[in-house]
């Protein structure tokens, strides 16, 4: 029971923090460990449980939603469709003993993406765009990684998108109706899992949905950048936590 309150109060935050800056599943990931699951499992609970609230976030700013100038919003949707599906296959194939191997990297990848999305990255929207072919790459890859673990896919795909030529402000809007479309093509497959822990998602999905509509009030009186430092500070910990767990 305490577990699941735990649960509840993390998942909470985690839907203010997608819905302020990202990187909920940072605080979603450990506490679903918390309850009891195993890494995989715990990967793939809350790419469920978080979901909803995904859906919610991307349909609050569909006006907004863009094309490439190369490539089409349709086209964008297909690979991020296909590549979702990929990457939920993978996981599923990948051994437990492997996978908690792989995520303590895998979070702290996630982690430096968000640092430099946060802090480092430069947006130049008189550089020139990227071809069709480097852009439709580009955008596959990061959703086959997000259909896998999902970490850092809005920075991923924020500076894909703005590489390929789309003004920020669009891409911001377009990048989470193409996350909920990477994990809505993950969570299908998950669907049928056994690793997916129904009681967890319930909890979380609620506090999560919950959440975000406080994230969403709160926009505009939360310093964004004290945020940040606190989701980067917690990535890092989390991994440093994850390579002393495997290699205890």
């Amino acid at each position: 029971m305490i577990s699941f309150i735990v649960l509840f109060i993390v998942a909470f935050c985690a839907g203010i923090q997608n819905a302020l800056a990202g990187g909920g599943s940072f605080l979603t990931f450990p506490a679903l460990m918390f309850t009891g699951l195993d890494a995989r499992a715990a990967n793939i609970t809350s790419t469920v449980a978080l979901f909803p609230g995904q859906v919610t976030t991307g349909f609050a700013g569909r006006k907004n939603v863009s094309s490439l100038p190369q490539l089409s919003f349709r086209a964008l949707f297909i690979i991020s469709l296909i590549g979702g599906i990929l990457g939920a296959l993978l996981l599923l194939a990948t051994p437990v003993s492997i996978f908690e191997f792989l995520v303590p990297w895998l979070v702290l990848f996630a982690t430096g993406v968000f640092l430099w999305g946060s802090f480092f990255r430069k947006v130049d929207e008189k550089t020139e765009p990227v071809g069709r072919v480097k852009a439709l790459i580009i955008q596959f890859a990061i959703a086959i990684y997000g259909g896998y673990f999902g970490g850092g896919i809005g920075i991923l795909m924020l500076a894909a998108l703005t590489i390929g030529g789309m003004a920020v402000r669009k891409a911001g809007a377009t990048k989470n109706v193409l996350a909920g479309v990477m994990n809505a093509s993950a969570v299908l497959i998950f669907l049928f899992s056994s690793d997916v822990a129904w009681p967890q998602v319930g909890v979380a999905s609620i506090a999560s949905i919950a959440g975000g509509q406080v994230g969403a009030y709160a926009l505009q009186r939360v310093n964004e950048k004290k945020l940040r430092v606190c989701i980067i500070i917690l990535g890092f910990g989390l991994s440093i936590g994850l390579f002393l767990k495997a290699h205890g």
